[in-house]
C-alpha cells in the first residue's frame, strides 16, 4: 500500500514539456528550453526526470539536472550526448522545437543552493557537471556573498556556457589543450588551483562539486585535505548514462 502511494505521488508530479527553444553549447551538447504548464517552480541544483514514449509505446528516461533558474513555466536542461546512449542522441541531434515529452519533478533537496543561505559558495564542476552549477550563478544576485566558479573542460571547444564565464570569481581549468594567452598549463585540478581559484577554508564556504565520480572523489578529496568541513562539501556525480 505504501508503494502504490508513493507511485501515485510521483505520477501525480509528472507533467507534458513542450520544448520552444534549443542552444547548441558545444558540437556535442545541447540546451533544451521547455514550457511546463503547472511547472511549480525549483531551486538551483534540482535535477529533473525526462521520459521519451516512441510510437510503439516504447519509453525510456533519464535524469538531468536544471542549468537555469526557476522562471516561471520553463525549465532548461542541457544534455551531453553519450555515445550509443538511448536518450541523449534524440535530445541533443533530433528532437524539434513542438516536440513533446514528459517531465517529472524537480527532484533533489540536498544539492541546492538557496538565495537566504548567507554562507560564501565555491563550485567546482567537471564536464557536463557544470549545468547545474550555473544554475547556482545564474540564481544569485550582487548581494548575495561570494561565489567562485572553478570549471574544467577538456578544450575550448569543450566548454559549456562559454559567452557567461568571463565574470569575475568564475575560471575555466583545462585538462588537454587551452586556449592561447592562458599561462596555466593543461592540467588536471589539483590544491594550488582550489587555492588560487576558490576559497580559503577559513571562510567557511559551502562547497558543490559535480562531474564525473573519478573527478568528484578527487576533487573532494582535496577539499577536506585543504581544510574544507566535509559537512560543508556537497557532490553530485554520475556515470556514462548521467544527467
Amino acid at each position: 500500500m505504501a508503494g502504490t502511494t508513493l507511485r501515485r505521488r510521483l505520477d501525480h508530479r509528472r507533467r507534458t514539456a513542450r520544448l520552444v527553444e534549443t542552444r547548441d553549447e558545444t558540437a556535442t551538447a545541447r540546451t533544451l528550453r521547455f514550457a511546463v504548464p503547472g511547472w511549480p517552480g525549483h531551486l538551483a541544483g534540482q535535477h529533473v526526470d525526462l521520459r521519451l514514449t516512441a510510437d510503439d509505446g516504447y519509453t525510456a528516461q533519464r535524469s538531468y539536472s536544471l542549468s537555469a533558474p526557476a522562471d516561471g513555466e520553463f525549465v532548461e536542461v542541457t544534455v551531453q550526448l553519450v555515445p550509443g546512449g538511448e536518450v541523449s542522441p534524440y535530445l541533443v541531434r533530433d528532437i524539434e522545437v513542438g516536440d513533446v515529452v514528459e517531465v517529472l519533478g524537480p527532484l533533489g533537496g540536498w544539492f541546492v543552493w538557496r538565495p537566504e543561505q548567507p554562507e560564501p559558495v565555491v563550485l567546482i564542476g567537471g564536464g557536463s557537471g557544470v549545468a547545474p552549477l550555473m544554475a547556482m550563478v545564474r540564481a544569485r544576485s550582487a548581494a548575495d556573498p561570494p561565489f567562485r566558479l572553478l570549471y574544467s573542460a577538456r578544450t575550448p571547444a569543450d566548454v559549456y556556457f562559454a559567452g557567461e564565464l568571463s565574470g569575475p570569481g568564475r575560471v575555466v581549468l583545462y585538462t588537454r589543450e587551452a586556449p592561447g594567452g592562458v599561462e596555466r598549463a593543461p592540467h588536471r585540478i589539483d590544491a594550488a588551483d582550489l587555492e588560487a581559484y576558490g576559497l580559503p577554508a577559513a571562510d567557511e564556504p559551502t562547497c558543490y562539486v559535480c562531474g564525473p565520480t573519478p573527478f568528484v572523489e578527487a576533487v573532494t578529496g582535496l577539499l577536506v585535505d585543504a581544510g574544507h568541513d566535509p559537512g560543508r562539501v556537497r557532490a553530485e556525480r554520475f556515470g556514462a548514462s548521467g544527467g
